[in-house]
């Protein structure tokens, strides 16, 4: 990570450096030069927000530097992350913007960036800005500033790039789905493309008043579209997170369905269909249950660092096209080219539709092991605390007792202050049991 950017853009806290309205002009400004250096200047830059009462301020201040550079810009208002990184490149436009801090609370906002391919930038141009940013930013002639525009028509874009990923005419009538939007970017959208294929669509999570997203809802919170499910007896839950990267489901039963069950779904549908090429790209948080099931039906599966864009670049090494997370990032690099949870969740509706199984059953074939994910909250840097004598030690015990029937996972989140400890293992309480004691240690070194 650099001195702003972390595994998935600049993300803090509003009001706090670098969160502020000035760094947002500066980031804008910096952005706009190094982009203007390297060539690549060809059209706006497109900024989209999801619905924090921050975006405001930010897409002011970001708009005025990116204007300040000399480049155009085009407002495309609340959207899904995945949406702009499409509309970035049909677009053909110089780079898009998020701002969102995905499914933090409201107080947090941040900024992610997309090449005119849809793609996270390269860790060399986030160096190049982050060198800019320290530098005081020169004036340019008035004939050259750039001009803003607001697009009208990108929700309808994105709601009929969502239906073109599954076949023409397909259709998903007859199936009642429930779908909750956090408060966030996909409450405008998300529904709609539901909706216009045919499925009877109940909505939860589509206020936003700018500071109920992720508040107790969403890809976070499975468990209130779970219930709604119940409630209503409808076929399927979806649940996305506040910029619309996450999707985790709900069976007819209401029995939650991670972001590793779905990617074994869609990868055991597309060996079966005949058309899947390569192999499974997950991080070093998926869960070996997963693993498991597609090494016994002969698909290779390989781990990346945890993060979308890491998974992204596995996928391109390889030129395999399925990755993901178990916290609901899907990438089908087929369709997108970032976690996209409508994507995802459509994929496995028609699915369903198609072969007539309950979710339930596409999911028995991905059994889990017992995870257990402790986050433990920390203040500077978190190295320190893993490295200290006791938290090792500890580490090195609960591998022992683990064996072969286990694993241990620590690493620092690369968007919050947190040091986040996984444990893996045959046995519930013996997981947890195991990662208690590590968060322990590491509570007790910092």
């Amino acid at each position: 990570m650099g001195k702003y950017f972390g595994t998935d853009g600049i993300r803090g806290r509003t009001g706090d450096w670098p969160m502020t309205p000035e760094f947002a002009l500066r980031l804008g400004y910096a952005v706009g030069e190094v982009l203007g250096e390297n060539g690549h200047r060809q059209g706006p830059v497109l900024v989209g927000k999801d619905t924090r009462v921050s975006g405001y301020m930010f897409e002011s201040a970001l708009e005025a530097g990116l204007s300040a550079a000399g480049l155009d810009v085009a407002l495309l208002g609340p959207m899904p992350t995945p949406a702009i990184a499409y509309l970035t490149h049909t677009f053909r436009a110089t780079a898009g913007v998020v701002i969102s801090a995905s499914h933090n609370p409201f107080h947090d906002n941040g900024f992610k960036f997309f090449t005119p391919e849809g793609d996270k930038l390269p860790d060399a141009t986030e160096a190049a800005i982050e060198a800019r940013l320290d530098q005081p930013a020169q004036p340019i002639n008035s004939a050259r500033l750039g001009k803003a525009v607001r697009i009208q028509d990108a929700a309808g874009r994105y709601v009929e790039f969502c239906k073109s990923a599954i076949p023409a005419r397909s259709e998903l009538r007859g199936m009642k789905i429930v779908i909750d939007c956090a408060h966030g970017a996909t409450y405008n959208v998300s529904p709609h493309v539901f909706e216009e294929l045919g499925a009877q669509v109940e909505i939860l999570g589509a206020s936003p008043d700018g500071y109920n997203i992720n508040d107790g809802v969403g890809a976070l919170h499975p468990e209130n579209v779970a219930e709604q499910v119940r409630a209503t007896g409808a076929d399927l839950g979806i649940a996305l997170d506040g910029d619309g990267d996450r999707v985790i489901l709900a069976d007819a039963d209401g029995t939650v369905v991670d972001g590793d069950q779905i990617l074994g779904i869609l990868a055991l549908a597309r060996q079966q269909a005949g058309g899947f090429d390569g192999g499974v790209v997950g991080t070093l948080m998926t869960n070996l249950g997963l693993e498991q099931a597609l090494g016994g039906a002969g698909i290779p599966f390989v781990r990346a660092k945890v993060g979308d864009r890491y998974v992204l670049e596995e996928l391109r090494r390889r030129d395999w096209t399925l990755g993901g997370e178990g916290s609901g990032h899907i990438v089908c690099l087929e369709h997108t080219t970032t976690g996209d949870g409508t994507v995802a969740a459509l994929q496995v509706a028609h699915l369903m539709h198609r072969t007539g199984q309950p979710l339930s059953a596409l999911a028995a074939a991905i059994p889990k092991l017992p995870q257990c994910l402790i986050n433990v909250p920390v203040s500077g840097a978190a190295a320190g605390c893993l490295e200290a004598e006791p938290v090792r030690a500890e580490v090195a015990a609960v591998e022992d007792q683990l064996g072969q029937r286990g694993r241990v996972l620590l690493r620092p989140s690369g968007t919050e202050p947190l040091v986040r400890v996984m444990v893996e293992g045959e046995d519930v309480d013996e997981t947890r049991s195991a990662a208690e004691r590590i968060a322990d240690s590491i509570r007790a070194a910092i």
